[in-house]
């Protein structure tokens, strides 16, 4: 056939007709399943096979147009309707119906579909996790020495640190993954508890001077697999590893990272496996957050410096564990206070980018020195270089910015350390607490009551709310708290409250008892000048008070005087002029007014 007259005959059988409106039919079609189908979370594998089907039809279209024609008494071969009269013969212009048909139906669903999707993102935006955040889960101990438990959970520590301090991430702490197996079957529940989008599960084998480290990174919402990877080096070789898992799970999740950010996370602390070794043994105890065991990690931190005297991070872990005895009652604020600060400056000396160093320099400073605006400096480095790090938020607020009355500020920092670290009973008891210096008592009462929800057997969150029904002037209720923590730890700062409760509703025989208490403790273990002066309060001895706040100055502890302008349990004293002038020495008025004025 003469090609000229095969071209006419495909235009006189309408097929240029019949493709041109199958194609725009067809574009209509997968352009409209393309808006919809999302909107009701129909799978992409029926938009992919609607598609694919539409592409076969187009020759089965082609070929059905050269054999037939559509006319008004059906379709018919196209020999029999060339025969057929003019006025019963086929439409010449069905086709551009078609045409009409399928731009209109395709414009149609894409406004139906960019509508629904947008109503349904409208309304899902509240709960929405973002999509660079990420929750490390603790990995799984592989070697057959079981005793290697603390290797596989530093491995972990350290890979969640360095992605922490990548600024375009949302990375939640240790404290909180630390309630998850290594591979949990709920994924999604547990990402919506941490508020995150992705899960990065790992074990790891060590043998000898061998390390094997398998990871894999999961989209929690959908359980897909985005990245995984597994990596046999030598123990020598495991800072290198950390490091290229935290840029490949940046470069997946599409996390922008500053220069200084890619340097930090490059960084190899140590050169010596076996001060590494001691200083991850350092921090296993440490995490266990115990007067005996914070103890444990200062002698493994030591031994770490003996042998690299030049490893900034162990000693960075000594001040961690010396900032925190006292609270433990393992040790005096006079003893330990200076000890956390000259070994923070050291760790500093050695590297100034340690988030932690600077966290606990800052306690350090306001604590002991009740120097604030140094205090402050140090905090807002730390979150400078690691806006990850939950403990930095926390105390900022909870110590330094509260006791300067700069509530709305400390209230802040608290969320922002609830956020990156949800199931942290501290941290979340610390909110509590910012809301309770704040004087919002029924916000403070029900965040510490979401606290006891998860652990009922949290004492410190019991003491707390049982200053805030204090001071609300519950004391009934304030007692049965205060006796709840008493009968899950024998922390002496209980007495304290319990003693104050007691006498100010009336029942001084109670609070002499515990007086005597307190007393006799102090002969055997450290009691805080601050448990005195409450008791004494509790008993109307107002004189005593202020002698033991005054002893509370001198023993440079800032964990309890440091709070004088705000503590509503010291308000009887207000107005004294030996309490005025001792609450000058550690907020000078001037700072507190323009603290407040700054909210």
């Amino acid at each position: 056939m003469n090609p000229s007259n095969f071209l006419a005959e495909l235009k006189r059988r309408n097929v240029y007709k019949v493709a041109i409106a199958y194609l725009v039919a067809g574009w209509a079609l997968s352009q409209g399943i393309a808006q919809v189908f999302p909107v009701f979370d129909i799978s992409n594998w029926a938009i992919r096979i609607i598609v694919l089907l539409i592409v076969v039809g187009f020759p089965v279209a082609v070929v059905f147009a050269w054999f037939f024609e559509i006319t008004p008494e059906g379709v018919k071969r196209t020999e029999v309707a060339d025969a057929m009269p003019k006025s019963t013969g086929r439409k010449r212009h069905a086709w551009i119906y078609v045409v009409v048909a399928g731009a209109a139906v395709s414009v149609a669903l894409f406004f139906l579909g960019r509508y629904t999707a947008s109503n349904r993102a409208a309304a899902a935006a509240p709960n929405e996790l973002p999509a660079k955040s990420i929750a490390v889960l603790p990995f799984e101990n592989l070697s057959e020495d079981k005793a290697n438990a603390f290797f596989a959970e530093g491995i972990q520590d350290e890979i969640l640190t360095r992605l922490a301090k990548v600024a375009d991430l949302k990375v939640i702490s240790r404290t909180s993954t630390q309630h998850f197996k290594s591979a949990p079957e709920n994924l999604p529940e547990i990402a919506k508890r941490l508020g995150v989008m992705h899960i990065l599960e790992g074990s790891v084998q060590k043998a000898s001077d061998q390390v094997r480290v398998n990871v894999q990174l999961i989209n929690a919402l959908t359980d897909a697999h985005l990245w995984a990877d597994t990596y046999d080096r030598k123990l020598t070789d495991i800072f290198a590893v950390e490091t290229e898992i935290a840029k490949a799970i940046a470069d997946t999740l599409q996390a922008k990272l500053t220069g200084s950010e890619q340097h930090v996370i490059a960084a190899r602390p140590t050169e010596s496996t076996e001060a590494h070794q001691l200083y991850l043994k350092g921090r296993y105890f440490w995490n266990k957050r115990t007067g005996d065991d914070l103890k444990k990690s200062i002698d493994y931190f030591q031994q770490a410096i003996a042998v690299d005297p030049n490893y900034a991070l162990a000693y960075a872990g000594v001040a961690d564990a010396y900032v925190w005895l006292p609270g433990y009652t393992a040790g005096t604020p006079r003893d330990c206070y200076p000890k956390a600060k000259a070994a923070a400056t050291k760790a500093l000396q050695l590297d100034d980018t340690l988030a932690e160093a600077h966290t606990t320099l800052a306690l350090a400073i306001w604590l002991y020195d009740f120097d604030s605006a140094q205090a402050i400096r140090e905090f807002q480095r730390a979150i400078e270089l690691n806006p990850n790090y939950a403990i930095a938020h926390q105390q900022y607020g909870n110590n330094t910015l509260a006791a300067l009355g700069r509530f709305d500020d400390a209230i802040v920092e608290g969320k922002r350390a609830v956020e990156l670290d949800p199931l942290s009973l501290v941290i979340n008891t610390d909110l509590g607490s910012d809301y309770y210096y704040a004087r919002r008592y029924d916000e403070a009462i029900a965040q510490l009551r979401k606290t006891l929800e998860m652990d009922p057997g949290f004492y410190i969150a019991h003491l707390v709310l049982g200053q805030v029904l204090d001071a609300k002037g519950a004391r009934d209720a304030a007692i049965v708290e205060c006796q709840k923590a008493r009968g899950l730890n024998d922390d002496p700062s209980v007495l304290g409250v319990l003693a104050r409760a007691y006498g100010l509703s009336g029942n001084k025989m109670e609070a002499e008892k515990i007086l005597d208490q307190l007393k006799k403790l102090s002969q055997e273990r450290y009691v805080s000048a601050y448990s005195f002066a409450l008791t004494y309060l509790g008993l109307g001895d107002k004189e005593e008070a202020l002698r033991w706040l005054e002893q509370s100055y001198q023993d440079h502890a800032g964990s309890d005087i440091g709070y004088i302008r705000v503590d509503p349990l010291l308000d009887p004293l207000r107005g004294d002029p030996r309490f005025e002038a001792l609450a000058e020495k550690i907020v000078p008025a001037a700072e507190f007014k323009s603290a407040t004025a700054s909210k």
